[in-house]
Protein backbone atom coordinates (compact mmCIF):
# COMPACT_ATOMS: atom_id res chain seq x y z
CA UNK A 1 0.00 0.00 0.00
CA UNK A 2 3.00 2.55 0.04
CA UNK A 3 3.49 2.79 -3.71
CA UNK A 4 1.24 2.69 -6.57
CA UNK A 5 0.83 -0.58 -8.53
CA UNK A 6 0.82 0.48 -12.33
CA UNK A 7 0.56 -3.12 -13.89
CA UNK A 8 -2.34 -3.34 -15.94
CA UNK A 9 -5.23 -4.68 -14.55
CA UNK A 10 -7.51 -7.17 -16.36
CA UNK A 11 -10.16 -5.61 -18.63
CA UNK A 12 -13.03 -8.05 -20.19
CA UNK A 13 -12.88 -6.78 -24.19
CA UNK A 14 -12.65 -9.48 -26.41
CA UNK A 15 -10.43 -8.44 -29.87
CA UNK A 16 -11.46 -6.86 -32.77
CA UNK A 17 -12.14 -9.68 -34.49
CA UNK A 18 -13.80 -11.57 -31.71
CA UNK A 19 -15.78 -8.37 -31.44
CA UNK A 20 -16.78 -8.23 -35.02
CA UNK A 21 -17.83 -12.01 -35.11
CA UNK A 22 -19.91 -11.49 -31.98
CA UNK A 23 -21.94 -8.26 -33.48
CA UNK A 24 -22.72 -10.45 -36.70
CA UNK A 25 -24.29 -13.13 -33.91
CA UNK A 26 -25.97 -10.73 -32.13
CA UNK A 27 -28.80 -10.58 -34.64
CA UNK A 28 -29.54 -13.88 -33.55
CA UNK A 29 -29.82 -13.30 -29.87
CA UNK A 30 -32.22 -11.91 -27.35
CA UNK A 31 -31.03 -8.06 -26.59
CA UNK A 32 -31.25 -6.49 -23.22
CA UNK A 33 -31.49 -2.37 -23.41
CA UNK A 34 -29.82 -1.36 -20.45
CA UNK A 35 -30.78 1.10 -17.44
CA UNK A 36 -28.49 3.66 -16.76
CA UNK A 37 -27.63 1.76 -13.64
CA UNK A 38 -26.99 -1.48 -15.67
CA UNK A 39 -25.02 0.74 -18.30
CA UNK A 40 -22.81 1.97 -15.59
CA UNK A 41 -21.96 -1.05 -13.94
CA UNK A 42 -21.57 -2.55 -17.30
CA UNK A 43 -18.56 0.41 -18.26
CA UNK A 44 -16.75 -0.31 -14.87
CA UNK A 45 -16.72 -4.23 -15.17
CA UNK A 46 -15.79 -4.21 -18.94
CA UNK A 47 -13.20 -1.62 -18.30
CA UNK A 48 -11.79 -3.11 -15.10
CA UNK A 49 -13.04 -0.71 -12.38
CA UNK A 50 -14.74 -4.14 -11.00
CA UNK A 51 -11.90 -6.31 -11.09
CA UNK A 52 -12.07 -9.21 -9.74
CA UNK A 53 -15.63 -9.41 -11.08
CA UNK A 54 -15.64 -10.94 -14.82
CA UNK A 55 -19.23 -10.23 -15.65
CA UNK A 56 -22.71 -9.53 -13.49
CA UNK A 57 -22.29 -11.90 -10.42
CA UNK A 58 -24.31 -15.50 -10.58
CA UNK A 59 -26.64 -16.53 -7.56
CA UNK A 60 -23.94 -18.44 -5.48
CA UNK A 61 -21.77 -15.12 -5.64
CA UNK A 62 -24.97 -12.36 -4.84
CA UNK A 63 -25.81 -14.57 -1.84
CA UNK A 64 -22.59 -14.63 -0.84
CA UNK A 65 -21.69 -11.06 -1.05
CA UNK A 66 -25.40 -9.84 0.13
CA UNK A 67 -24.63 -11.89 3.31
CA UNK A 68 -20.92 -11.69 3.82
CA UNK A 69 -19.84 -8.93 2.03
CA UNK A 70 -17.43 -11.87 0.03
CA UNK A 71 -17.89 -13.48 -2.87
CA UNK A 72 -18.36 -17.41 -3.29
CA UNK A 73 -14.39 -17.76 -3.47
CA UNK A 74 -14.02 -15.39 0.15
CA UNK A 75 -12.70 -12.66 -2.04
CA UNK A 76 -13.94 -9.16 -0.73
CA UNK A 77 -16.39 -7.84 -2.44
CA UNK A 78 -19.31 -5.47 -0.98
CA UNK A 79 -22.00 -4.73 -3.42
CA UNK A 80 -24.51 -6.58 -5.72
CA UNK A 81 -23.53 -6.19 -9.21
CA UNK A 82 -26.49 -7.59 -11.27
CA UNK A 83 -28.83 -7.13 -13.87
CA UNK A 84 -32.28 -7.09 -13.17
CA UNK A 85 -34.99 -7.48 -15.94
CA UNK A 86 -38.32 -8.23 -16.51
CA UNK A 87 -39.90 -11.37 -15.94
CA UNK A 88 -41.27 -11.12 -19.57
CA UNK A 89 -37.90 -10.99 -20.77
CA UNK A 90 -36.84 -13.78 -18.51
CA UNK A 91 -39.29 -16.35 -19.51
CA UNK A 92 -37.41 -16.38 -22.49
CA UNK A 93 -34.02 -16.88 -21.43
CA UNK A 94 -32.63 -19.73 -19.85
CA UNK A 95 -28.83 -20.55 -18.42
CA UNK A 96 -26.64 -21.00 -21.54
CA UNK A 97 -28.26 -18.26 -23.21
CA UNK A 98 -26.16 -15.56 -24.64
CA UNK A 99 -28.01 -12.24 -24.28
CA UNK A 100 -26.66 -8.73 -26.31
CA UNK A 101 -26.29 -5.75 -23.94
CA UNK A 102 -26.92 -2.37 -25.74
CA UNK A 103 -27.45 1.07 -25.07
CA UNK A 104 -30.96 2.79 -25.15
CA UNK A 105 -30.06 3.92 -28.30
CA UNK A 106 -29.93 -0.17 -29.22
CA UNK A 107 -25.81 -0.21 -29.70
CA UNK A 108 -24.29 -3.33 -28.76
CA UNK A 109 -21.83 -3.45 -25.98
CA UNK A 110 -21.57 -6.52 -24.84
CA UNK A 111 -22.27 -10.18 -24.95
CA UNK A 112 -23.32 -11.69 -21.76
CA UNK A 113 -23.36 -15.89 -21.19
CA UNK A 114 -26.05 -16.28 -18.56
CA UNK A 115 -25.22 -19.04 -16.43
CA UNK A 116 -28.08 -18.12 -13.54
CA UNK A 117 -31.77 -16.87 -13.24
CA UNK A 118 -33.18 -16.34 -10.05
CA UNK A 119 -36.04 -14.14 -8.21
CA UNK A 120 -34.11 -12.47 -5.56
CA UNK A 121 -35.09 -11.85 -2.09
CA UNK A 122 -35.26 -7.95 -1.97
CA UNK A 123 -36.19 -7.67 1.26
CA UNK A 124 -33.31 -9.38 2.59
CA UNK A 125 -31.05 -7.63 0.53
CA UNK A 126 -32.15 -4.36 1.57
CA UNK A 127 -31.74 -5.18 5.12
CA UNK A 128 -28.08 -6.74 4.50
CA UNK A 129 -26.57 -4.56 2.29
CA UNK A 130 -28.39 -1.26 2.67
CA UNK A 131 -28.80 -2.26 6.63
CA UNK A 132 -32.17 -0.17 6.48
CA UNK A 133 -35.99 -1.57 6.95
CA UNK A 134 -36.95 -3.56 3.65
CA UNK A 135 -39.89 -0.97 3.03
CA UNK A 136 -37.72 2.52 3.70
CA UNK A 137 -38.27 3.74 0.19
CA UNK A 138 -36.46 7.40 1.85
CA UNK A 139 -33.58 5.35 0.69
CA UNK A 140 -33.24 5.95 -3.02
CA UNK A 141 -31.10 2.02 -3.51
CA UNK A 142 -34.45 0.46 -1.46
CA UNK A 143 -36.78 2.70 -3.33
CA UNK A 144 -34.88 1.21 -6.72
CA UNK A 145 -35.09 -2.22 -5.79
CA UNK A 146 -39.13 -2.37 -4.83
CA UNK A 147 -40.02 0.18 -7.80
CA UNK A 148 -37.58 -0.09 -10.53
CA UNK A 149 -35.44 -3.02 -10.62
CA UNK A 150 -36.67 -6.20 -12.45
CA UNK A 151 -38.09 -9.21 -10.73
CA UNK A 152 -35.34 -11.18 -12.52
CA UNK A 153 -32.03 -11.42 -12.09
CA UNK A 154 -29.43 -13.28 -14.60
CA UNK A 155 -26.03 -13.62 -13.70
CA UNK A 156 -22.78 -14.81 -16.23
CA UNK A 157 -19.61 -13.58 -17.72
CA UNK A 158 -19.60 -10.71 -20.19
CA UNK A 159 -17.48 -10.23 -23.10
CA UNK A 160 -16.66 -6.37 -24.05
CA UNK A 161 -17.51 -5.53 -27.72
CA UNK A 162 -16.95 -2.04 -27.38
CA UNK A 163 -16.99 0.51 -24.65
CA UNK A 164 -19.99 3.40 -23.98
CA UNK A 165 -19.29 6.54 -26.01
CA UNK A 166 -19.40 9.41 -24.06
CA UNK A 167 -19.26 12.88 -25.70
CA UNK A 168 -18.85 15.47 -22.80
CA UNK A 169 -16.07 16.36 -20.96
CA UNK A 170 -14.37 12.70 -22.96
CA UNK A 171 -10.43 13.94 -21.92
CA UNK A 172 -11.71 13.56 -18.37
CA UNK A 173 -12.41 9.99 -18.35
CA UNK A 174 -10.06 8.09 -18.08
CA UNK A 175 -10.11 4.04 -17.33
CA UNK A 176 -8.34 2.28 -14.54
CA UNK A 177 -5.59 1.34 -17.12
CA UNK A 178 -5.10 4.44 -18.77
CA UNK A 179 -4.55 6.30 -15.11
CA UNK A 180 -2.01 3.81 -14.24
CA UNK A 181 0.03 3.93 -17.28
CA UNK A 182 -0.37 7.68 -16.41
CA UNK A 183 1.17 7.25 -12.89
CA UNK A 184 3.33 5.75 -13.68
CA UNK A 185 4.66 7.70 -16.85
CA UNK A 186 4.36 10.98 -14.11
CA UNK A 187 6.18 8.98 -11.57
CA UNK A 188 3.13 9.64 -9.27
CA UNK A 189 4.14 6.46 -6.56
CA UNK A 190 1.83 7.45 -3.92
CA UNK A 191 -1.55 8.78 -5.02
CA UNK A 192 -4.44 10.21 -2.76
CA UNK A 193 -7.86 9.98 -3.94
CA UNK A 194 -10.98 12.08 -3.02
CA UNK A 195 -14.24 11.04 -4.19
CA UNK A 196 -17.21 13.84 -4.03
CA UNK A 197 -20.40 13.90 -5.58
CA UNK A 198 -20.74 17.86 -4.50
CA UNK A 199 -19.00 21.14 -6.13
CA UNK A 200 -15.56 21.93 -4.30
CA UNK A 201 -15.61 25.07 -2.16
CA UNK A 202 -12.31 26.06 0.25
CA UNK A 203 -12.90 23.65 2.66
CA UNK A 204 -13.04 20.85 0.25
CA UNK A 205 -9.41 22.49 -1.45
CA UNK A 206 -7.73 22.94 2.16
CA UNK A 207 -9.20 19.38 2.90
CA UNK A 208 -7.60 17.57 -0.24
CA UNK A 209 -4.20 19.26 -0.07
CA UNK A 210 -3.37 18.65 3.62
CA UNK A 211 -4.48 15.38 3.03
CA UNK A 212 -1.83 14.89 -0.08
CA UNK A 213 0.67 16.47 1.93
CA UNK A 214 0.17 14.75 4.90
CA UNK A 215 0.26 11.19 3.01
CA UNK A 216 3.18 12.91 0.71
CA UNK A 217 1.10 11.92 -2.20
CA UNK A 218 -0.31 13.47 -5.38
CA UNK A 219 -3.86 14.04 -5.38
CA UNK A 220 -6.76 12.93 -7.60
CA UNK A 221 -9.86 14.38 -7.75
CA UNK A 222 -12.56 11.74 -8.52
CA UNK A 223 -15.80 12.54 -8.82
CA UNK A 224 -19.02 10.72 -9.73
CA UNK A 225 -20.96 11.13 -12.76
CA UNK A 226 -22.50 8.65 -13.51
CA UNK A 227 -25.58 8.51 -11.12
CA UNK A 228 -25.76 9.94 -7.52
CA UNK A 229 -28.59 10.76 -5.04
CA UNK A 230 -31.46 12.42 -6.47
CA UNK A 231 -31.40 16.02 -6.12
CA UNK A 232 -27.60 16.58 -6.75
CA UNK A 233 -26.49 19.58 -8.83
CA UNK A 234 -25.98 17.49 -12.01
CA UNK A 235 -22.87 16.44 -13.29
CA UNK A 236 -22.29 19.20 -16.13
CA UNK A 237 -22.01 21.81 -13.82
CA UNK A 238 -19.89 20.33 -11.22
CA UNK A 239 -17.05 19.20 -13.67
CA UNK A 240 -16.78 23.14 -14.57
CA UNK A 241 -16.96 23.81 -10.84
CA UNK A 242 -13.57 21.20 -10.53
CA UNK A 243 -11.78 22.76 -13.50
CA UNK A 244 -11.94 26.07 -11.71
CA UNK A 245 -10.29 24.92 -8.88
CA UNK A 246 -7.88 22.59 -10.44
CA UNK A 247 -5.07 25.87 -10.86
CA UNK A 248 -5.77 26.58 -6.57
CA UNK A 249 -3.27 23.68 -6.10
CA UNK A 250 0.23 23.64 -6.47
CA UNK A 251 1.29 23.20 -10.25
CA UNK A 252 1.37 19.39 -11.23
CA UNK A 253 0.95 18.19 -7.89
CA UNK A 254 -3.09 17.00 -9.23
CA UNK A 255 -5.18 15.85 -11.83
CA UNK A 256 -9.39 15.61 -11.93
CA UNK A 257 -10.62 12.09 -13.58
CA UNK A 258 -14.63 11.36 -13.78
CA UNK A 259 -15.91 8.40 -12.63
CA UNK A 260 -18.94 6.57 -14.28
CA UNK A 261 -20.20 5.20 -11.60
CA UNK A 262 -23.64 3.99 -10.11
CA UNK A 263 -23.89 5.10 -6.48
CA UNK A 264 -25.92 2.95 -4.43
CA UNK A 265 -25.35 5.25 -1.19
CA UNK A 266 -25.16 2.40 1.06
CA UNK A 267 -22.81 4.04 3.40
CA UNK A 268 -20.59 1.72 5.31
CA UNK A 269 -20.63 -1.42 2.40
CA UNK A 270 -19.87 1.74 -0.42
CA UNK A 271 -16.94 3.07 1.47
CA UNK A 272 -15.60 -0.41 1.08
CA UNK A 273 -16.70 -0.69 -3.04
CA UNK A 274 -14.88 2.72 -3.67
CA UNK A 275 -11.74 1.64 -2.19
CA UNK A 276 -11.37 -1.58 -4.12
CA UNK A 277 -12.84 0.77 -7.11
CA UNK A 278 -10.20 3.28 -6.48
CA UNK A 279 -6.89 0.43 -5.81
CA UNK A 280 -8.16 -0.38 -9.27
CA UNK A 281 -7.78 2.87 -10.70
CA UNK A 282 -4.04 2.71 -9.25
CA UNK A 283 -4.53 4.97 -5.75
CA UNK A 284 -2.98 4.30 -2.91
CA UNK A 285 -4.98 6.80 -0.27
CA UNK A 286 -8.46 7.15 -0.49
CA UNK A 287 -10.25 10.04 1.54
CA UNK A 288 -12.99 8.76 3.78
CA UNK A 289 -15.74 10.79 5.86
CA UNK A 290 -17.68 9.99 8.76
CA UNK A 291 -20.63 9.57 6.87
CA UNK A 292 -19.44 8.34 3.15
CA UNK A 293 -21.95 7.83 0.95
CA UNK A 294 -24.73 7.97 3.20
CA UNK A 295 -28.48 8.75 1.74
CA UNK A 296 -29.00 11.34 4.48
CA UNK A 297 -32.10 10.61 6.87
CA UNK A 298 -34.63 7.65 7.09
CA UNK A 299 -38.68 7.80 6.27
CA UNK A 300 -38.42 8.65 10.81
CA UNK A 301 -35.98 11.97 10.21
CA UNK A 302 -33.08 9.85 11.71
CA UNK A 303 -30.10 8.90 9.70
CA UNK A 304 -29.56 5.60 8.40
CA UNK A 305 -25.93 5.34 9.56
CA UNK A 306 -24.30 6.11 12.54
CA UNK A 307 -21.37 8.46 12.62
CA UNK A 308 -17.78 7.17 11.45
CA UNK A 309 -19.87 3.45 10.52
CA UNK A 310 -18.22 3.97 7.17
CA UNK A 311 -14.45 4.63 8.65
CA UNK A 312 -14.78 1.78 11.12
CA UNK A 313 -16.04 -0.89 8.41
CA UNK A 314 -12.92 0.73 6.29
CA UNK A 315 -10.19 0.37 8.34
CA UNK A 316 -11.71 -3.24 9.45
CA UNK A 317 -10.79 -4.35 5.62
CA UNK A 318 -7.97 -1.95 4.56
CA UNK A 319 -5.32 -4.49 3.98
CA UNK A 320 -7.58 -6.28 2.18
CA UNK A 321 -8.49 -3.79 -0.13
CA UNK A 322 -5.32 -2.67 -1.10
CA UNK A 323 -5.75 0.82 -0.15
CA UNK A 324 -4.87 2.95 3.13
CA UNK A 325 -7.75 5.34 4.61
CA UNK A 326 -7.35 8.71 4.80
CA UNK A 327 -9.49 10.70 7.61
CA UNK A 328 -11.81 13.35 6.50
CA UNK A 329 -11.51 15.98 8.28
CA UNK A 330 -14.19 18.25 9.09
CA UNK A 331 -12.59 21.65 8.16
CA UNK A 332 -14.06 25.10 9.41
CA UNK A 333 -13.11 28.99 8.93
CA UNK A 334 -11.25 30.41 11.84
CA UNK A 335 -12.19 34.20 11.16
CA UNK A 336 -9.16 35.52 13.48
CA UNK A 337 -6.65 33.80 11.27
CA UNK A 338 -8.33 34.03 8.50
CA UNK A 339 -7.85 30.34 7.48
CA UNK A 340 -9.42 26.96 7.26
CA UNK A 341 -8.35 24.57 10.34
CA UNK A 342 -10.05 21.18 11.42
CA UNK A 343 -12.62 21.60 13.58
CA UNK A 344 -11.36 19.10 16.01
CA UNK A 345 -7.82 21.50 16.55
CA UNK A 346 -9.81 24.48 17.10
CA UNK A 347 -9.59 26.22 20.37
CA UNK A 348 -12.15 27.38 22.46
CA UNK A 349 -12.73 31.51 21.85
CA UNK A 350 -12.24 31.71 18.33
CA UNK A 351 -14.58 32.32 15.77
CA UNK A 352 -15.64 29.68 13.43
CA UNK A 353 -17.25 30.35 10.15
CA UNK A 354 -18.88 27.74 8.28
CA UNK A 355 -22.28 27.84 5.71
CA UNK A 356 -23.71 24.57 5.55
CA UNK A 357 -25.37 22.85 2.58
CA UNK A 358 -28.78 23.55 2.84
CA UNK A 359 -27.76 27.31 3.96
CA UNK A 360 -25.82 27.27 0.49
CA UNK A 361 -28.81 26.07 -1.66
CA UNK A 362 -31.08 29.13 0.28
CA UNK A 363 -28.81 31.60 -0.82
CA UNK A 364 -28.56 30.47 -4.45
CA UNK A 365 -31.88 29.92 -4.37
CA UNK A 366 -33.14 33.54 -3.01
CA UNK A 367 -29.83 35.37 -4.82
CA UNK A 368 -27.84 36.29 -1.53
CA UNK A 369 -24.32 36.63 -1.62
CA UNK A 370 -21.74 33.77 -0.80
CA UNK A 371 -18.51 35.02 0.63
CA UNK A 372 -15.27 34.65 -0.81
CA UNK A 373 -13.98 32.78 2.72
CA UNK A 374 -16.43 29.80 1.95
CA UNK A 375 -16.11 29.47 -1.94
CA UNK A 376 -14.15 30.58 -4.99
CA UNK A 377 -15.64 33.28 -7.09
CA UNK A 378 -15.45 30.98 -10.21
CA UNK A 379 -17.35 28.29 -8.31
CA UNK A 380 -19.88 30.18 -7.34
CA UNK A 381 -20.53 32.21 -10.74
CA UNK A 382 -21.21 28.66 -12.30
CA UNK A 383 -23.65 27.79 -9.79
CA UNK A 384 -25.46 30.64 -10.27
CA UNK A 385 -25.93 29.88 -13.88
CA UNK A 386 -27.30 26.40 -13.04
CA UNK A 387 -29.19 27.53 -10.21
CA UNK A 388 -31.12 31.14 -10.68
CA UNK A 389 -33.11 32.57 -7.85
CA UNK A 390 -36.41 30.49 -7.51
CA UNK A 391 -38.78 33.18 -8.63
CA UNK A 392 -36.79 32.82 -12.31
CA UNK A 393 -36.86 28.92 -12.32
CA UNK A 394 -39.35 26.51 -13.57
CA UNK A 395 -41.48 24.17 -11.27
CA UNK A 396 -44.08 21.68 -11.33
CA UNK A 397 -47.31 21.68 -9.45
CA UNK A 398 -48.40 18.60 -9.23
CA UNK A 399 -51.80 17.87 -7.95
CA UNK A 400 -52.86 14.42 -6.59
CA UNK A 401 -56.41 12.96 -5.43
CA UNK A 402 -59.13 11.11 -6.14
CA UNK A 403 -61.75 11.08 -9.19
CA UNK A 404 -64.34 14.14 -8.54
CA UNK A 405 -62.24 15.80 -5.96
CA UNK A 406 -61.54 18.75 -8.16
CA UNK A 407 -57.62 18.56 -9.09
CA UNK A 408 -58.28 19.24 -12.74
CA UNK A 409 -60.93 22.24 -11.67
CA UNK A 410 -58.46 23.78 -9.48
CA UNK A 411 -55.45 22.91 -12.14
CA UNK A 412 -57.16 24.67 -14.91
CA UNK A 413 -57.83 28.25 -12.17
CA UNK A 414 -54.26 27.81 -11.36
CA UNK A 415 -53.04 27.90 -15.04
CA UNK A 416 -55.22 31.32 -15.51
CA UNK A 417 -53.98 32.88 -12.37
CA UNK A 418 -50.45 32.12 -13.56
CA UNK A 419 -50.63 32.82 -16.98
CA UNK A 420 -52.42 36.15 -16.11
CA UNK A 421 -48.97 36.87 -13.72
CA UNK A 422 -46.82 36.12 -17.22
CA UNK A 423 -43.02 35.94 -16.68
CA UNK A 424 -42.81 31.86 -17.40
CA UNK A 425 -44.59 29.43 -20.27
CA UNK A 426 -47.55 27.36 -17.97
CA UNK A 427 -48.21 23.82 -19.50
CA UNK A 428 -51.56 21.99 -18.08
CA UNK A 429 -51.09 18.37 -18.14
CA UNK A 430 -54.44 17.08 -16.95
CA UNK A 431 -54.93 13.41 -16.30
CA UNK A 432 -57.73 12.89 -19.11
CA UNK A 433 -55.63 14.95 -22.09
CA UNK A 434 -52.65 13.25 -21.38
CA UNK A 435 -55.28 9.98 -21.63
CA UNK A 436 -55.47 10.74 -24.92
CA UNK A 437 -52.97 12.36 -26.56
CA UNK A 438 -50.40 10.40 -24.72
CA UNK A 439 -51.36 7.66 -22.99
CA UNK A 440 -54.06 6.35 -25.60
CA UNK A 441 -52.80 2.86 -25.60
CA UNK A 442 -52.91 2.22 -22.18
CA UNK A 443 -55.33 0.50 -20.07
CA UNK A 444 -55.86 1.43 -15.94
CA UNK A 445 -54.47 -1.70 -14.50
CA UNK A 446 -51.66 -0.52 -11.79
CA UNK A 447 -48.41 -1.09 -14.21
CA UNK A 448 -50.37 1.21 -16.87
CA UNK A 449 -51.46 3.71 -14.38
CA UNK A 450 -48.14 3.55 -13.49
CA UNK A 451 -46.83 4.31 -16.69
CA UNK A 452 -49.13 7.26 -17.49
CA UNK A 453 -48.00 8.67 -14.14
CA UNK A 454 -44.03 8.19 -15.24
CA UNK A 455 -44.87 9.94 -18.81
CA UNK A 456 -46.54 13.07 -17.17
CA UNK A 457 -43.63 13.00 -15.05
CA UNK A 458 -41.27 12.94 -17.30
CA UNK A 459 -43.12 15.64 -19.67
CA UNK A 460 -43.31 17.82 -16.43
CA UNK A 461 -39.60 17.59 -15.93
CA UNK A 462 -38.23 18.43 -19.32
CA UNK A 463 -40.56 22.22 -18.88
CA UNK A 464 -39.39 22.31 -15.09
CA UNK A 465 -35.59 21.87 -16.73
CA UNK A 466 -36.08 23.92 -19.13
CA UNK A 467 -37.79 26.73 -16.82
CA UNK A 468 -41.26 26.57 -17.71
CA UNK A 469 -43.81 25.58 -15.64
CA UNK A 470 -45.82 22.36 -15.20
CA UNK A 471 -49.19 21.97 -13.63
CA UNK A 472 -50.34 18.11 -13.76
CA UNK A 473 -53.39 16.76 -12.71
CA UNK A 474 -53.93 13.24 -12.53
CA UNK A 475 -55.51 10.79 -9.54
CA UNK A 476 -51.77 8.98 -8.94
CA UNK A 477 -53.05 6.88 -6.49
CA UNK A 478 -49.63 5.28 -5.27
CA UNK A 479 -47.04 6.46 -3.34
CA UNK A 480 -44.13 5.12 -4.92
CA UNK A 481 -44.87 6.45 -8.30
CA UNK A 482 -45.55 10.10 -6.84
CA UNK A 483 -42.15 9.63 -5.52
CA UNK A 484 -40.47 8.91 -8.63
CA UNK A 485 -41.90 11.68 -10.69
CA UNK A 486 -40.45 14.02 -7.74
CA UNK A 487 -37.38 12.70 -8.19
CA UNK A 488 -37.57 13.33 -11.81
CA UNK A 489 -38.58 16.77 -11.53
CA UNK A 490 -36.83 17.38 -8.96
CA UNK A 491 -33.16 17.00 -10.94
CA UNK A 492 -34.27 20.49 -12.67
CA UNK A 493 -36.30 22.59 -10.28
CA UNK A 494 -39.24 22.19 -7.52
CA UNK A 495 -41.76 19.82 -6.94
CA UNK A 496 -44.70 21.24 -5.40
CA UNK A 497 -47.19 18.39 -4.28
CA UNK A 498 -51.17 19.54 -3.60
CA UNK A 499 -52.86 16.94 -2.36
CA UNK A 500 -56.81 17.56 -3.33
CA UNK A 501 -58.01 16.50 0.12
CA UNK A 502 -61.95 15.73 -0.67
CA UNK A 503 -63.59 13.06 0.98
CA UNK A 504 -64.82 9.96 -1.01
CA UNK A 505 -68.47 10.35 0.09
CA UNK A 506 -67.93 14.22 -1.19
CA UNK A 507 -66.39 12.90 -4.34
CA UNK A 508 -69.30 10.12 -4.99
CA UNK A 509 -71.93 12.69 -4.03
CA UNK A 510 -70.69 14.84 -7.11
CA UNK A 511 -70.01 12.28 -9.53
CA UNK A 512 -69.99 14.26 -12.58
CA UNK A 513 -68.85 11.34 -14.83
CA UNK A 514 -70.76 8.75 -13.30
CA UNK A 515 -68.20 6.36 -12.98
CA UNK A 516 -68.72 6.08 -8.96
CA UNK A 517 -72.46 4.64 -9.49
CA UNK A 518 -70.39 2.53 -12.45
CA UNK A 519 -67.55 1.03 -9.85
CA UNK A 520 -70.12 0.48 -7.69
CA UNK A 521 -71.86 -1.92 -9.74
CA UNK A 522 -68.60 -3.80 -10.70
CA UNK A 523 -68.59 -2.19 -14.24
CA UNK A 524 -65.15 -0.71 -13.87
CA UNK A 525 -62.73 -2.90 -12.12
CA UNK A 526 -59.53 -1.52 -10.61
CA UNK A 527 -61.10 2.06 -9.72
CA UNK A 528 -59.74 4.08 -7.54
CA UNK A 529 -61.31 4.89 -3.66
CA UNK A 530 -63.83 1.97 -4.87
CA UNK A 531 -62.35 -1.55 -5.53
CA UNK A 532 -58.28 0.04 -5.27
CA UNK A 533 -56.68 1.69 -2.46
CA UNK A 534 -55.72 5.46 -3.25
CA UNK A 535 -52.67 5.72 -1.07
CA UNK A 536 -52.85 9.39 0.45
CA UNK A 537 -49.61 12.07 0.64
CA UNK A 538 -48.01 11.98 4.23
CA UNK A 539 -46.51 15.13 3.44
CA UNK A 540 -47.59 17.13 1.04
CA UNK A 541 -46.43 21.07 0.35
CA UNK A 542 -50.36 21.60 0.78
CA UNK A 543 -53.64 19.72 1.55
CA UNK A 544 -56.65 21.42 -0.08
CA UNK A 545 -60.51 20.10 0.62
CA UNK A 546 -62.68 21.26 -1.84
CA UNK A 547 -65.86 20.29 0.15
CA UNK A 548 -66.56 23.56 1.70
CA UNK A 549 -64.10 25.90 -0.22
CA UNK A 550 -64.91 27.25 -3.71
CA UNK A 551 -62.30 27.10 -6.66
CA UNK A 552 -60.81 30.57 -6.91
CA UNK A 553 -60.28 29.99 -3.40
CA UNK A 554 -58.60 26.82 -3.50
CA UNK A 555 -56.48 28.29 -6.51
CA UNK A 556 -55.26 31.33 -4.24
CA UNK A 557 -53.77 28.86 -1.58
CA UNK A 558 -51.86 27.08 -3.77
CA UNK A 559 -50.68 30.26 -5.31
CA UNK A 560 -49.63 31.81 -1.62
CA UNK A 561 -47.73 28.07 -1.43
CA UNK A 562 -45.71 29.00 -4.10
CA UNK A 563 -45.31 32.64 -3.17
CA UNK A 564 -44.15 31.35 0.14
CA UNK A 565 -41.50 29.15 -1.28
CA UNK A 566 -40.37 31.34 -3.49
CA UNK A 567 -41.50 30.31 -7.19
CA UNK A 568 -43.38 33.42 -7.93
CA UNK A 569 -43.87 36.93 -6.65
CA UNK A 570 -47.37 38.13 -6.08
CA UNK A 571 -48.14 41.55 -6.81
Amino acid sequence: MTAANHTPIPELFVSPEAASALKDEAGNMPSWDLTQRQACDLELLMNGGFNPLKGFLTEADYNSVVNDMRLADGTLWPMPITLDVSESFAEGIEPGTDIALRDQEGVILAVMSVTDKWIPNKKLEAERVFGAGHDDLAHPAINYLHNSAGKVYLGGPVKGLQPQIHYDFRGRRNTPNELRAMFKKLGWRKVVVFQTRNPLHRAHQELTFRAAREAQANLMIHPVVGMTKPGDVDHFTRVRCYEAVLDKYPQATTTLSLLNLAMRMAGPREAVWHGIIRRNHGATHFIVGRDHAGPGKNSQGVDFYGPYDAQELFRKHEDEIGVKMVDFKHMVYVQERAQYEPADEIEEGVTVLNISGTELRRRLREGLEIPEWFSFPEVVKELRRNSPPRAQQGFTVFFTGLSGSGKSTIANALMVKLMEMGGRPVTLLDGDVVRKHLSSELGFSKEHRDINIKRIGYVASEITKNGGIAICAPIAPYTATRRAVREMVEAGGAFVEIHVATPLEECERRDRKGLYKLAREGKIKEFTGISDPYEEPKAPELRVDTTDIDVDNAAHQVLLKLEQMGLIGLR
